[in-house]
């Protein structure tokens, strides 16, 4: 017989997220599971309860019973006391369960002998953990809106615009943790038209400050502050100091703070001072996203938006629940990517699947904190693969000429007098014995290919393709002289013969591919450096 999911309705107070959706509840019906939706779990998500049966989901009216049939349990809120002791006994619970913070829930799990995979316990710096890395998704979907809460409070607009009644400067937006939730923010805001800077304790991720349109705001305080697993770590006295200033700076100059610093295990850094707060504009806004962890700001309320000194705190502490749509439909497809590697459909039921937490996998040990009531948490770390070796300083080999000569290096005195005596040999060989004519059209030439060849050497390694085409379409004027052989000749003249005509049709025509194509290539690559 078939597992059973369970889905039950959300109990905490404002939480509209639901655990699945019914796109995902048919993708977990074809991998041998039957689910079950408690009814009006998925309401506040726009999810009704006629969208889930037609995906072939059972709808069960009240939670009572859908506990106590349900072989697995995905939640997204740690379920209360109350719901665990609906819980089927040895049965399995997936979703966020902070088992740090929660002992009592986790004694309670214990007596029911329950496997738990706690979502938040995932490790994830392993690359194949992505998939199923909710806490990733919840936070781009709160930077996203923390965004959203701050142009709503600000009351004017991100983007500057100059319009008949006045110029609007751009709003100065400042993000403090650039984290998934801060890249988040930053390409939010950055996006409607704001000038956005952001600091973060890490300096790896300035690079990923500046690609979403930011300005990474440096501390000027030498100081290593990665944490490991994604995470900052508590930085250094001297460094909290040097990054106070920083940000007390910021707090004048700026309209909108977005606050986003959180440690695991530890409550959330104080990062705004209450002086701050007095010292920004009036009108100006902070969202502090660590509200629900104490916050960020000194003047947080968490769970609400206030307005002190002039300067409207927002601490909402459900940004995720109010895009309960796109949260659920993420965290839905976390937990189906978890299911995937976890389920087995090779027993003696084909129709049947099993949920069989594997200890061989790093990110499955990660994230099993119970397994049939014994307490497998904290895990061991994961074998991460050793980093490589770091490359000794290459030396800058130098580049040798023709000649053996370093690319900067000057040639040496004997060297060039041997080509200037053989050239001045070779040019007193040609005024003595060629014709007058053949002379003039000779310097010429010459002098062409030494004002060419300067122009060509002195011009940026970077442009030279672009430049060798445009400049091969521009010397097909020899074209020109082919031209000249071709034409009638003059009343008088001698007309060329035979060879000389064949050569200027062929040369005519050489030169007109060169021409064409010269500048089609020239365009075609131009084309790719305009946005």
């Amino acid at each position: 017989m078939a597992l059973q999911i369970g889905v039950p309705r959300e109990t905490f107070p404002g939480e509209k997220r639901v655990a699945t959706v019914p796109e995902v509840v048919e993708k977990l019906v074809k991998l041998g599971f039957s689910v079950a939706v408690e009814s009006g779990a998925g309401d506040a998500a726009n999810c009704a309860d006629d969208t889930y049966r037609a995906a072939g989901a059972e709808i069960v009216a009240d939670a009572v019973t859908l506990w106590g049939k349900s072989d697995i349990v995905f939640k997204v809120r740690p379920p209360s006391l109350a719901e665990v002791a609906l819980m089927k006994t040895g049965g399995t619970l997936v979703g966020f369960v902070w088992p740090a913070q929660n002992p009592d829930l986790m004694q309670a799990l214990t007596a029911k002998q329950a496997t738990v995979l706690a979502i938040d316990c995932l490790p994830r710096m392993l690359s194949r953990a992505q998939k199923m890395d909710a806490l990733t998704s919840m936070a781009g979907i709160s930077g996203y809106r923390a965004v959203i809460e701050a142009a709503n409070a600000f009351g004017r607009f991100f983007a500057g615009q100059i319009t008949a009644a006045g110029k609007v400067p751009p709003a100065k937006v400042f993000i403090a943790g650039a984290g998934v939730a801060g890249l988040a923010a930053i390409g939010t805001a950055a996006g409607l038209g704001a000038i956005v800077r952001a600091n973060d304790t890490r300096a790896e991720v300035a690079d990923q400050v500046k690609s979403m349109g930011g300005e990474f705001v440096k501390v000027d305080y030498e100081e290593e502050g990665s944490g490991g697993g994604g995470y900052a770590k508590v930085m250094s006295e001297g460094f909290q100091a040097a990054q106070r200033a920083m940000y007390a700076q910021q707090a004048r100059e700026v309209d909108i703070i977005i606050t986003t610093a959180l440690i695991p295990g530890k409550p959330a850094p104080r990062l705004i001072t209450a002086e701050m707060v007095r010292s920004m504009k009036p009108g100006s806004v902070i969202v502090d996203m660590a509200a629900e962890q104490g916050g960020n700001c000194e003047l947080t309320e968490p769970g609400q938006a206030v307005v002190k000194h002039g300067v409207t705190i927002v601490g909402y502490t459900d940004l995720p629940s109010r895009l309960a749509k796109q949260s659920s439909t993420l965290y839905a497809t976390n937990l189906f990517r978890l299911t995937e590697e976890l389920v087995k459909t090779k027993s003696a039921d084909p129709a049947a699947g099993t949920f069989v937490p594997n200890f061989e996998d790093d990110a499955i040990r990660g994230l099993t904190v119970l397994r049939q009531g014994e307490l497998t948490w904290p895990a061991p770390a994961p074998n991460l693969p050793a980093p490589p070796p770091p490359k000794p300083a290459a030396v800058p080999a130098e580049k040798k000429s023709a000649h053996g000569h370093g690319a900067g290096a000057p040639m040496s005195g004997g060297t060039l007098a041997t080509i200037f005596g053989i050239g001045a040999v070779l040019f007193w060989l040609v005024g003595a014995y060629a014709p007058a004519s053949f002379l003039s059209h000779f310097t010429v030439f010459v002098l062409a290919c030494f004002v060419g060849y300067m122009v060509i050497w002195n011009v940026t390694p970077a442009l030279h393709t672009p430049l060798m085409s445009v400049t091969n379409a521009i010397s097909s004027i020899i074209c020109v002289g082919a031209l000249v052989q071709i034409a009638p000749p003059a009343s008088g003249a001698e007309r060329p013969d035979g060879w000389i005509l064949g050569l200027a049709v062929f040369a005519l025509a050489l030169t007109a591919i060169n021409m064409f194509g010269g500048f089609a290539v020239t365009r075609r690559m131009l084309a790719m450096f305009r946005k």
